[in-house]
């Protein structure tokens, strides 16, 4: 395959991690498409060449498949990090979690393992990852 065939991952826009197969993060994907009106956000699953490719990059690990990952130039936010930086991207309403970003980390991420931790069980999963449609198609790193 020739550098030319992989899919060119931005440098400038954000890029949105998930797990592919995890209903809880399809949904979340789902909720941020059309709320993402300036179509900032790009998207790849964890499991995917490319989000393997971004968390090696990033020095995250490329087998624990646990976190919603926000890829914004050289920097990386995981967990309740990702969803707080992902909801000030958005701007508007969304802004309103911003305070959130004052409880301390330690408290924020352990109620988002928790939620991550049960997420198949409380959603579901997928045999497969979402297979995006339409103009957003071409937002999707796959």
């Amino acid at each position: 395959m020739s550098a030319s065939s992989e899919p060119a991952i931005p440098d400038e826009n954000p890029i949105v991690l998930f797990d592919g197969v995890c209903n809880l993060c399809n949904g979340f994907v789902q909720f941020l498409v059309p709320r993402d009106t300036d179509e900032q956000f790009y998207f790849a699953s964890l499991q995917s060449d490319t989000g393997q490719k971004l968390l090696a990059e990033h020095g995250l690990p490329t087998d624990e498949l646990e976190s919603i990952v926000l890829i914004e130039g050289d920097d990386c936010y995981v967990k309740s990090d990702a969803v707080l930086r992902i909801a000030a991207l958005l701007g508007g309403i969304y802004r309103l979690l911003s305070p959130f970003r004052f409880v301390p980390r330690l408290i924020r991420d352990r109620v988002y393992e928790l939620v991550a931790a049960n997420r198949y069980r409380l959603f579901g999963k997928k045999d497969r990852c979402l297979m995006p449609t339409g103009n957003v198609q071409q937002r999707f790193l796959e």
